[in-house]
């Protein structure tokens, strides 16, 4: 017989079945913890897990995908021997969120379960409403509580990039000054973000056309200092940002894709005010908008009403406060009120669990981009040549090609790409921005 009963903070499963498995760890996540025993009746005999490999891989599974908010710190899995039988361990520590749920049912009764004594109870409709608001108060403090799940943490290019701000970094009071290690002496997730490398994954993501049915392309620009990842993803956003220059007129008149600046304060306000603990942000450019999306909702005690008036309520405060200490951004709110200026208030979707912020292409250039891709209605622009026109429009979905993959993708001569790219910017059609090494290309009129 199994030396352990069932009890408050025991669970005994004769197997593993992942639907009952989730809910038992969102209600001890819920609770105050506890460990199941998989390989064990309700009655304590012992009957072992034949496949191990195969159920640890779904409990992998579960802990990543199947839980929100995401409690990969919180549980552990270990195999036990008992009567030459294996037994698979699982630990789940007390949540640090007042609120967990089965992601597939949501912040509802069904998704929210509680142990009481030996049962998953469903909490009551009051206590979730409840909970998730404390979900939210609480919240500009989890990033300091949550420790690292990262091991080598260095802060390298932070220090840096303060040290050019005119700060002095103190080795010796730095990670206590900006607050990167919890109670118990370990990194942070806080400490993690800004770390020179971690696993966090930034994506931008271009699709063909006007919906996720197709992929063009997929960047991944984190794993290094978030700060870093920033500037990186608003390089980016510079480069596809396509010029359209009118020289017909004095001064010359020059029209964007989209706003960098409202675009800017958009990818500032999803980097600040995610809640890293459920997933990170995410930047999907389409054929005719950019959409910017964030998780987690407006913070506690925020208002779609306030929000929009400009009102800043910032759900990590740590993290705010090294932006404007590098001043990326301040804490007074100018940056939705530079978007609502430019592109008004519907371009926000709110939701419980994300923000969206949807931005238009300029119709003007979006033409104009067409009409360079040379697929308008079937023809060429008249000044262009067959070549130069599917040069640029290589360059268009892809500002940062090198000459030599242009070549390979147009199945002609690198020498070939060289000549008639000189002749887009002599023409100024095309111009090369930055360095040789890094630098981006931008399509004119």
């Amino acid at each position: 017989m199994f030396k352990y009963k069932e009890s408050e903070t025991i669970e005994l499963k004769t197997k593993f079945n992942d639907d009952v498995i989730t809910k038992e760890i969102v209600a001890f996540l819920n609770s105050r913890g506890g460990v199941i025993y998989v390989g064990v009746t309700d009655y304590g005999e012992i009957v072992g897990v034949e496949n191990i490999d195969e159920s640890l891989r779904r409990l992998s599974d579960i802990v990543s995908t199947k839980i929100e908010q995401l409690p990969t710190e919180l549980i552990k899995s270990n195999i036990i021997m008992e009567e030459s039988k294996s037994i698979i361990e699982i630990t789940i520590s007390k949540g640090f969120h007042s609120l967990y749920c089965i992601k597939k049912y949501g912040f509802s009764q069904s998704g929210c379960p509680i142990r009481i004594g030996t049962c998953c109870k469903e909490l009551s409709i009051e206590e979730i409403k409840l909970r998730y608001q404390k979900r939210f108060e609480t919240s500009n403090d989890y990033m300091l509580e949550i420790p690292s799940g990262y091991g080598d943490i260095s802060f390298n290019t932070l220090q840096i990039m303060l040290s050019n701000n005119g700060y002095h970094v103190n080795p010796f009071s730095f990670e206590e000054n900006y607050h990167l290690r919890t109670k118990d002496g370990e990194y942070n997730q806080l400490a993690e973000l800004l770390s020179d490398h971690n696993n966090t994954h930034l994506i931008f993501v271009k699709f063909r056309g006007t919906t996720k049915t197709s992929i063009s392309e997929r960047s991944n620009y984190g794993r290094t200092s978030l700060i870093s990842s920033y500037k990186q993803i608003k390089d980016r956003l510079i480069a596809e940002n396509i010029c359209m220059t009118d020289t017909t007129v004095r001064p010359r008149k020059d029209t964007y894709l989209y706003d960098i600046d409202a675009v800017n304060e958009a990818l500032i306000n999803a980097l600040v005010h995610n809640d890293w603990n459920i997933n990170e942000p995410l930047i999907s450019m389409y054929d005719d908008r950019l959409e910017i999306l964030s998780h987690g909702g407006l913070p506690f005690k925020q208002t779609k009403e306030k929000f929009l008036r400009g009102i800043s309520v910032p759900r990590n405060r740590g993290l705010m406060r090294i932006f404007q200490d590098l001043e990326i951004t301040e804490s007074t709110g100018h940056g939705t009120l530079k978007i609502i200026e430019t592109y008004g208030e519907g371009v926000f979707e709110f939701s419980d669990s994300f923000i969206n912020v949807v931005i238009p292409f300029n119709k003007e250039v979006l033409e104009n981009r067409c009409t360079l891709n040379g697929t308008l209605n079937g023809t060429l622009p008249s000044e262009l040549s067959e070549i130069e026109s599917n040069i640029i429009g290589e360059i268009l979905i892809n500002p940062y090609l090198t000459q030599q993959k242009i070549a390979d993708k147009l199945g002609i001569g690198k020498r070939t790409v060289i000549r008639y790219m000189s002749a887009l910017q002599d023409k100024k059609i095309i111009v090369k921005d930055g360095s040789k090494r890094n630098g981006y290309w931008k399509v004119l009129k």
